[in-house]
């Protein structure tokens, strides 16, 4: 079940709505393209940057975050 491609949608949907709530709560709302982006990734790298937010001051190190997973 874990294999399959519906269970990892669904892990992934439920995982960004969660990251798309911390988001907001830690930075109010954020530009658009910036959604989109953290809605691009997979579930781990959701799951990674939910941990990462933690660390993060202002929504320039949430692009920056995103910068480095686009080049890895």
């Amino acid at each position: 079940m874990k294999e399959s491609v519906i269970y990892q949608d669904i892990v992934q949907k439920e995982a960004f709505k969660l990251i798309s709530r911390l988001l907001k709560r830690r930075f109010g709302d954020i530009d658009g393209s910036l959604v989109e982006q953290v809605r691009d990734l997979s579930a781990e790298q959701l799951e990674n940057l939910g941990e990462a937010l933690l660390d993060f001051s202002e929504v320039a190190d949430l692009v920056a975050w995103l910068e480095r997973q686009e080049q890895a």
